[in-house]
Protein backbone atom coordinates (compact mmCIF):
# COMPACT_ATOMS: atom_id res chain seq x y z
CA UNK A 1 0.00 0.00 0.00
CA UNK A 2 0.92 3.66 -0.28
CA UNK A 3 0.67 5.17 3.20
CA UNK A 4 0.98 8.72 4.48
CA UNK A 5 2.39 8.72 8.01
CA UNK A 6 1.61 11.98 9.78
CA UNK A 7 4.11 12.50 12.59
CA UNK A 8 6.48 9.97 11.04
CA UNK A 9 9.57 11.79 12.35
CA UNK A 10 8.63 11.16 15.99
CA UNK A 11 9.53 8.23 18.23
CA UNK A 12 6.66 5.86 17.47
CA UNK A 13 5.99 7.13 13.97
CA UNK A 14 9.61 6.72 12.82
CA UNK A 15 9.75 3.08 13.84
CA UNK A 16 6.36 2.34 12.32
CA UNK A 17 7.68 3.87 9.08
CA UNK A 18 10.74 1.59 9.25
CA UNK A 19 8.57 -1.52 9.62
CA UNK A 20 6.17 -0.46 6.87
CA UNK A 21 9.10 -0.05 4.49
CA UNK A 22 10.57 -3.39 5.54
CA UNK A 23 7.25 -4.99 4.60
CA UNK A 24 7.29 -3.42 1.15
CA UNK A 25 4.89 -0.52 1.56
CA UNK A 26 5.47 2.87 -0.03
CA UNK A 27 5.67 5.53 2.70
CA UNK A 28 5.41 9.30 2.73
CA UNK A 29 6.15 11.11 6.01
CA UNK A 30 4.37 14.39 6.80
CA UNK A 31 5.82 16.20 9.83
CA UNK A 32 6.47 19.74 11.06
CA UNK A 33 9.53 18.58 13.07
CA UNK A 34 8.42 20.50 16.17
CA UNK A 35 8.84 17.29 18.19
CA UNK A 36 10.26 14.88 15.64
CA UNK A 37 13.68 14.80 13.97
CA UNK A 38 14.52 14.85 10.28
CA UNK A 39 17.25 12.26 10.93
CA UNK A 40 14.61 9.93 12.38
CA UNK A 41 12.94 9.61 8.98
CA UNK A 42 14.00 6.42 7.21
CA UNK A 43 15.93 7.34 4.07
CA UNK A 44 13.69 5.04 2.02
CA UNK A 45 10.63 7.18 2.79
CA UNK A 46 9.62 10.39 1.05
CA UNK A 47 9.39 13.42 3.34
CA UNK A 48 7.04 16.39 3.23
CA UNK A 49 7.55 19.20 5.71
CA UNK A 50 4.20 20.56 6.76
CA UNK A 51 1.88 21.42 9.62
CA UNK A 52 -1.62 20.06 10.23
CA UNK A 53 -2.67 23.42 11.63
CA UNK A 54 -2.35 24.79 8.10
CA UNK A 55 -5.10 23.02 6.23
CA UNK A 56 -3.75 23.84 2.78
CA UNK A 57 -0.46 22.03 3.53
CA UNK A 58 -2.00 18.69 4.44
CA UNK A 59 -4.55 19.04 1.62
CA UNK A 60 -1.75 19.55 -0.89
CA UNK A 61 0.21 16.59 0.48
CA UNK A 62 -2.78 14.27 0.18
CA UNK A 63 -3.75 15.48 -3.29
CA UNK A 64 -0.19 15.11 -4.59
CA UNK A 65 0.65 11.73 -3.04
CA UNK A 66 -2.79 10.06 -3.24
CA UNK A 67 -2.18 7.49 -0.46
CA UNK A 68 -4.46 4.54 0.20
CA UNK A 69 -4.31 5.05 3.98
CA UNK A 70 -3.17 7.53 6.62
CA UNK A 71 -1.52 6.84 9.97
CA UNK A 72 -1.74 9.67 12.49
CA UNK A 73 0.95 10.05 15.18
CA UNK A 74 1.16 13.85 15.22
CA UNK A 75 -0.12 14.95 18.62
CA UNK A 76 1.16 16.65 21.74
CA UNK A 77 1.38 14.12 24.55
CA UNK A 78 2.64 15.65 27.81
CA UNK A 79 0.05 15.34 30.54
CA UNK A 80 1.61 18.01 32.75
CA UNK A 81 1.88 20.50 29.91
CA UNK A 82 -1.75 19.90 28.99
CA UNK A 83 -2.76 20.96 32.49
CA UNK A 84 -0.82 24.22 32.04
CA UNK A 85 -1.71 24.94 28.42
CA UNK A 86 -4.98 23.20 27.47
CA UNK A 87 -5.45 25.43 24.43
CA UNK A 88 -2.35 23.91 22.79
CA UNK A 89 -3.75 20.41 23.23
CA UNK A 90 -7.23 21.11 21.91
CA UNK A 91 -5.84 23.07 18.96
CA UNK A 92 -3.19 20.53 17.98
CA UNK A 93 -4.88 17.27 18.90
CA UNK A 94 -8.45 18.14 17.88
CA UNK A 95 -8.62 21.13 15.54
CA UNK A 96 -5.51 20.17 13.55
CA UNK A 97 -6.77 16.58 13.46
CA UNK A 98 -9.99 17.81 11.89
CA UNK A 99 -7.93 19.47 9.16
CA UNK A 100 -6.41 16.07 8.45
CA UNK A 101 -9.76 14.25 8.30
CA UNK A 102 -11.37 16.86 6.07
CA UNK A 103 -8.37 16.84 3.74
CA UNK A 104 -8.64 13.03 3.58
CA UNK A 105 -12.29 13.27 2.51
CA UNK A 106 -11.37 15.79 -0.20
CA UNK A 107 -8.69 13.42 -1.49
CA UNK A 108 -11.04 10.43 -1.23
CA UNK A 109 -8.85 8.62 1.30
CA UNK A 110 -11.04 6.55 3.62
CA UNK A 111 -8.67 4.37 5.65
CA UNK A 112 -7.23 5.77 8.89
CA UNK A 113 -5.13 4.45 11.80
CA UNK A 114 -5.05 6.65 14.89
CA UNK A 115 -2.44 6.53 17.63
CA UNK A 116 -4.57 7.18 20.71
CA UNK A 117 -3.97 6.65 24.43
CA UNK A 118 -5.30 4.81 27.46
CA UNK A 119 -5.36 8.24 29.12
CA UNK A 120 -8.87 8.48 27.67
CA UNK A 121 -10.00 6.18 30.50
CA UNK A 122 -8.66 8.22 33.41
CA UNK A 123 -8.26 6.38 36.74
CA UNK A 124 -9.71 2.95 35.90
CA UNK A 125 -12.35 1.10 37.87
CA UNK A 126 -10.27 -2.04 37.47
CA UNK A 127 -7.10 -3.31 35.81
CA UNK A 128 -6.25 -4.53 33.31
CA UNK A 129 -8.15 -1.89 31.33
CA UNK A 130 -10.33 -3.29 28.56
CA UNK A 131 -12.40 -1.51 25.94
CA UNK A 132 -15.66 -1.77 27.91
CA UNK A 133 -14.59 0.50 30.77
CA UNK A 134 -16.02 4.04 30.90
CA UNK A 135 -13.79 6.79 29.56
CA UNK A 136 -13.34 9.61 32.07
CA UNK A 137 -10.10 11.48 31.32
CA UNK A 138 -8.69 13.71 34.05
CA UNK A 139 -6.45 15.96 31.95
CA UNK A 140 -6.75 17.91 28.68
CA UNK A 141 -4.39 15.49 26.93
CA UNK A 142 -6.67 12.50 27.55
CA UNK A 143 -9.75 14.63 26.86
CA UNK A 144 -8.38 15.82 23.52
CA UNK A 145 -7.74 12.24 22.41
CA UNK A 146 -11.21 11.15 23.52
CA UNK A 147 -12.77 14.06 21.64
CA UNK A 148 -10.97 12.98 18.49
CA UNK A 149 -12.11 9.38 18.97
CA UNK A 150 -15.72 10.62 19.12
CA UNK A 151 -15.17 12.65 15.95
CA UNK A 152 -13.92 9.49 14.22
CA UNK A 153 -17.15 7.67 15.07
CA UNK A 154 -19.20 10.38 13.35
CA UNK A 155 -16.91 10.58 10.33
CA UNK A 156 -17.33 6.84 9.88
CA UNK A 157 -21.11 7.02 10.23
CA UNK A 158 -21.55 10.08 8.00
CA UNK A 159 -18.66 9.87 5.54
CA UNK A 160 -17.68 6.19 5.56
CA UNK A 161 -14.17 6.91 6.84
CA UNK A 162 -12.97 3.60 8.27
CA UNK A 163 -10.63 3.91 11.23
CA UNK A 164 -8.82 1.94 13.90
CA UNK A 165 -7.90 3.71 17.12
CA UNK A 166 -5.13 2.13 19.21
CA UNK A 167 -4.85 2.99 22.91
CA UNK A 168 -1.77 2.22 24.99
CA UNK A 169 0.40 3.50 27.82
CA UNK A 170 4.19 3.34 27.84
CA UNK A 171 5.99 2.77 24.56
CA UNK A 172 9.61 1.75 25.12
CA UNK A 173 12.63 0.21 23.42
CA UNK A 174 14.28 0.83 20.07
CA UNK A 175 15.39 -0.75 16.81
CA UNK A 176 18.94 -0.75 15.49
CA UNK A 177 18.32 2.54 13.65
CA UNK A 178 15.71 4.46 15.57
CA UNK A 179 14.98 5.17 19.23
CA UNK A 180 13.52 7.55 21.77
CA UNK A 181 14.76 11.14 21.69
CA UNK A 182 12.30 13.71 23.00
CA UNK A 183 13.34 17.32 23.40
CA UNK A 184 11.51 17.28 26.72
CA UNK A 185 12.04 13.78 28.09
CA UNK A 186 9.44 12.71 30.66
CA UNK A 187 9.53 8.93 30.16
CA UNK A 188 11.08 6.77 32.84
CA UNK A 189 13.31 4.39 30.86
CA UNK A 190 15.23 6.99 28.81
CA UNK A 191 15.68 9.12 31.94
CA UNK A 192 17.09 6.16 33.86
CA UNK A 193 19.43 5.40 30.95
CA UNK A 194 20.61 9.03 30.96
CA UNK A 195 21.91 8.37 34.48
CA UNK A 196 23.69 5.23 33.22
CA UNK A 197 25.24 7.33 30.44
CA UNK A 198 26.46 9.91 32.95
CA UNK A 199 24.16 12.60 31.56
CA UNK A 200 22.07 12.87 34.73
CA UNK A 201 23.14 12.52 38.35
CA UNK A 202 20.08 10.63 39.52
CA UNK A 203 16.60 9.50 38.56
CA UNK A 204 13.51 10.64 40.45
CA UNK A 205 10.98 8.28 42.00
CA UNK A 206 7.69 10.09 42.55
CA UNK A 207 5.90 8.33 45.39
CA UNK A 208 7.06 5.31 47.36
CA UNK A 209 3.94 4.71 49.45
CA UNK A 210 1.51 3.32 46.89
CA UNK A 211 -0.42 0.12 47.56
CA UNK A 212 1.88 -1.95 45.37
CA UNK A 213 4.44 -4.61 46.34
CA UNK A 214 7.36 -2.16 46.52
CA UNK A 215 5.40 1.06 47.06
CA UNK A 216 6.05 2.54 43.60
CA UNK A 217 3.69 2.91 40.64
CA UNK A 218 3.22 -0.01 38.26
CA UNK A 219 2.97 0.66 34.53
CA UNK A 220 2.51 -1.39 31.37
CA UNK A 221 5.57 -1.13 29.09
CA UNK A 222 5.19 -2.20 25.48
CA UNK A 223 8.02 -2.60 22.99
CA UNK A 224 7.95 -0.08 20.18
CA UNK A 225 8.19 -2.92 17.62
CA UNK A 226 5.10 -4.64 19.02
CA UNK A 227 3.31 -1.31 19.00
CA UNK A 228 4.28 -0.65 15.39
CA UNK A 229 3.14 -4.10 14.30
CA UNK A 230 -0.26 -3.41 15.83
CA UNK A 231 -0.57 -0.24 13.77
CA UNK A 232 0.34 -2.15 10.61
CA UNK A 233 -2.17 -4.92 11.38
CA UNK A 234 -4.80 -2.22 11.84
CA UNK A 235 -4.44 -1.29 8.17
CA UNK A 236 -6.14 -4.59 7.34
CA UNK A 237 -9.13 -4.15 9.66
CA UNK A 238 -12.41 -4.41 7.75
CA UNK A 239 -14.47 -2.37 10.19
CA UNK A 240 -13.81 0.63 12.38
CA UNK A 241 -12.72 -0.34 15.88
CA UNK A 242 -11.05 0.72 19.12
CA UNK A 243 -8.34 -1.49 20.59
CA UNK A 244 -6.32 -1.35 23.80
CA UNK A 245 -2.71 -2.49 23.64
CA UNK A 246 -0.56 -3.89 26.42
CA UNK A 247 1.46 -6.87 27.49
CA UNK A 248 -0.99 -7.81 30.23
CA UNK A 249 1.67 -7.44 32.90
CA UNK A 250 3.32 -4.45 34.49
CA UNK A 251 6.52 -3.26 36.13
CA UNK A 252 7.04 -0.91 39.03
CA UNK A 253 9.33 2.10 38.94
CA UNK A 254 11.83 0.32 41.19
CA UNK A 255 11.72 -2.79 39.00
CA UNK A 256 12.47 -0.71 35.90
CA UNK A 257 15.44 0.92 37.62
CA UNK A 258 16.75 -2.44 38.87
CA UNK A 259 16.54 -3.95 35.38
CA UNK A 260 18.33 -0.90 33.95
CA UNK A 261 21.12 -1.52 36.46
CA UNK A 262 21.35 -5.16 35.37
CA UNK A 263 21.31 -4.39 31.65
CA UNK A 264 23.77 -1.48 31.76
CA UNK A 265 26.02 -2.72 34.55
CA UNK A 266 25.99 0.81 35.94
CA UNK A 267 25.19 2.22 39.34
CA UNK A 268 22.06 4.31 39.03
CA UNK A 269 21.37 6.74 41.86
CA UNK A 270 17.80 7.56 42.78
CA UNK A 271 16.11 10.33 44.69
CA UNK A 272 12.71 9.77 46.27
CA UNK A 273 10.14 12.52 45.92
CA UNK A 274 6.49 12.94 46.93
CA UNK A 275 3.69 11.57 44.77
CA UNK A 276 2.60 13.55 41.75
CA UNK A 277 -1.08 14.50 41.71
CA UNK A 278 -3.20 12.16 39.61
CA UNK A 279 -0.77 9.23 39.37
CA UNK A 280 -2.79 6.00 39.82
CA UNK A 281 -0.99 3.08 41.54
CA UNK A 282 -1.44 0.65 38.61
CA UNK A 283 -2.11 1.17 34.91
CA UNK A 284 -2.19 -1.96 32.78
CA UNK A 285 -4.02 -2.47 29.48
CA UNK A 286 -5.85 -5.61 28.34
CA UNK A 287 -5.33 -6.72 24.72
CA UNK A 288 -7.70 -9.66 24.30
CA UNK A 289 -9.82 -7.89 21.69
CA UNK A 290 -7.02 -7.04 19.24
CA UNK A 291 -5.44 -10.46 19.73
CA UNK A 292 -8.73 -12.14 18.87
CA UNK A 293 -9.83 -9.87 16.01
CA UNK A 294 -6.54 -8.92 14.33
CA UNK A 295 -4.19 -11.65 15.52
CA UNK A 296 -1.80 -9.31 17.30
CA UNK A 297 0.70 -10.98 19.62
CA UNK A 298 3.45 -9.06 21.42
CA UNK A 299 6.91 -10.54 20.85
CA UNK A 300 8.68 -8.64 23.65
CA UNK A 301 6.99 -9.36 26.97
CA UNK A 302 10.26 -9.42 28.93
CA UNK A 303 11.19 -6.02 30.36
CA UNK A 304 14.89 -6.88 30.02
CA UNK A 305 14.60 -7.27 26.26
CA UNK A 306 12.80 -3.93 25.98
CA UNK A 307 15.40 -2.09 28.05
CA UNK A 308 18.32 -3.87 26.36
CA UNK A 309 17.16 -2.62 22.95
CA UNK A 310 16.82 0.93 24.30
CA UNK A 311 20.26 0.79 25.97
CA UNK A 312 21.91 -0.43 22.77
CA UNK A 313 20.44 2.51 20.85
CA UNK A 314 21.31 5.10 23.50
CA UNK A 315 24.90 3.85 23.62
CA UNK A 316 25.15 4.20 19.86
CA UNK A 317 23.46 7.61 19.87
CA UNK A 318 24.23 9.10 23.31
CA UNK A 319 23.09 12.56 22.19
CA UNK A 320 20.12 11.23 20.25
CA UNK A 321 19.51 12.58 16.78
CA UNK A 322 21.53 15.70 17.52
CA UNK A 323 24.71 13.60 17.55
Amino acid sequence: MKILVVGGAGYIGSICVELLLDEGHEVIVFDNLSEGHRRAVDERAAFIGGDLSRREEISRALQETKPEAVMHFAANALVGESMQNPSKYFRNNVAAGLNLLDAMLEANVRRFVFSSTCATFGPPERVPIDETLPQRPINPYGESKLMFEKILRWYDQIHGLKFVSLRYFNAAGATEKFGEDHRCETHLIPNVLKVALGQKAEVEIYGTDYETPDGTCIRDYIHILDLSRAHILALGARESAFYNLGTGGGSSVREVIDVCREVTGKKIAVIEKPRRPGDPPRLIAASKKIKHELGWKPQFEDLRAIIASAWKWHQKFPNGYED
